[in-house]
């Protein structure tokens, strides 16, 4: 039952969807020869549809909109903008967001309630609503436009981050596709920046949302690139149910393989995400062990690889492991300082209250490397977690500083 990679897969990979993208003239930034700013994803019928939003109390409009539409737990098509992000705008960002939907769906030809909304981009700028009609205009979706849709999401991304992934469960075979993109303003709280999944699988809607909710704090809500949470953060979930068999509910026999298969995609996503941080040169891997508690291991994990501290340890490769110990101790997880063991890069650095003096050569030289692991045993249970990031470099303060200019 173990779950499949399937090669240059991406959202049009399940069973009924189809996507494309084009360009027009929203985004001012990014490779000319792919530049693409308004995307489309269509089901062929009404979806089983789910999804999770930022908790950033000044939201986009873009999220109030798609919350509604979601509220019947059914969607068959998102329509996506780059370049602006309909953010504090007023009544007229909502209004925006409203006729983006409807213009989607007039183009499609379905129902502006089945119509889920993203845009993503400059804060409170108002959205060229004449040109991001136009762009859906432009677009006709096909089972190949899987990738044109993924350019059409990116902002200030140096990459595409587009997944596939295949599962076998009794006969019947069912797939996972996902896209996403961030790259700055990435601490996500609840939701993550955008990532957009689908399949092909019959899922029960109430299976459906707790499956995201699991998966996401297990995966992208264990990303931190720079300790900002956007105000634009949506994933979506999209069922087509077009691999037949019977509804996957907790007691299915599809269940289990299925939820796995949804986490590896999300865990790799979340991996593509965080070594495509602004500016990064370096993926940060933290694995914490020896929890007393899942949720402990999670915030401990989460901290060490959201401090500045250490993302500047990793960017200067300095194996400065008393900053590792400041962030798990600051934290809020329970440690044992006479247990507590550190390794970078399989290396050991700190064991059972000593810094292993005779490693620092070596912890320098491992931390040479396009991806770092910071390991660290709390000493205390058997629980663990994962969290990604990347380290912060001068090339960040540069992208940032000149963002709207």
């Amino acid at each position: 039952m173990s779950h499949t990679w399937i090669e240059d897969g991406g959202v049009t990979t399940p069973l009924g969807f189809e996507a494309g993208g084009s360009y027009a003239g929203i985004k001012k930034f990014g490779d000319a020869k792919d530049r693409k700013d308004v995307g489309l994803l269509v089901a062929r019928k009404p979806c089983v549809a789910t999804g999770l939003f930022t908790t950033n109390r000044v939201c986009g409009a873009p999220v109030t909109v798609s919350r509604e539409h979601l509220a019947g737990r059914s969607a068959r098509a998102i329509v996506v903008n780059s370049g602006c992000s309909n953010v504090a705008m007023g009544e007229r960002g909502i209004e925006d967001a409203r006729s983006m939907a409807r213009a989607a769906a007039e183009h499609l030809g379905i129902e502006q309630r089945e119509v889920l909304v993203a845009s993503t981009g400059v804060i409170a700028r108002p959205l060229p609503l004449d040109r991001v009609r136009q762009g859906i205009q432009a677009i006709t979706p096909t089972r190949e436009g899987g990738l044109a849709f993924s350019q059409a999401i990116l902002t200030t991304d140096r990459v595409i981050k587009k997944r596939a992934v295949r599962v076998e469960v009794g006969g019947l075979s069912y797939t996972v596709g996902g896209t996403a993109k961030g790259s700055g303003m990435a601490h996500p709280n609840l939701a993550t920046v955008l990532c957009f999944l689908t399949t092909d699988a019959p899922i029960d809607p109430d299976w459906a949302s707790a499956t995201l909710k699991h998966v996401a704090d297990r995966s992208l809500n264990m990303l931190n690139i720079d300790l900002d949470t956007s105000t634009s953060d949506s994933l979506f979930w999209l069922a087509s149910g077009e691999a037949g068999g019977t509804t996957i509910t907790e007691a299915h026999a599809a269940s289990r393989p299925l939820h796995d298969a949804v986490h590896a995609l999300c865990e790799e996503l979340t991996r593509d995400l965080a070594r495509d941080g602004e500016g990064a040169r370096t993926l940060i891997v933290v694995e914490v062990t020896g929890a007393r508690s899942e949720k402990e291991a999670r915030v401990a994990a989460h901290t060490i690889v959201s401090s500045p501290l250490v993302k500047t340890m990793v960017t200067g490769r300095d194996p400065n492991i008393g900053r590792i110990l400041m962030a798990a101790g600051r934290s809020g997880a329970d440690l044992s300082m006479d247990h507590v063991s550190i390794k970078v890069n399989d290396v050991l650095g700190y064991h059972a209250g000593t810094f292993v003096a005779e490693n620092e050569k070596r912890l320098k030289a491992g931390m040479d490397a396009a991806e770092v692991q910071i390991s660290i045993d709390l000493g205390l249970g058997t629980q663990r977690a994962m969290a990604w990031g990347c380290d912060l470099t001068d090339e960040y303060v540069h992208i940032n500083a000149d963002y709207t200019t």
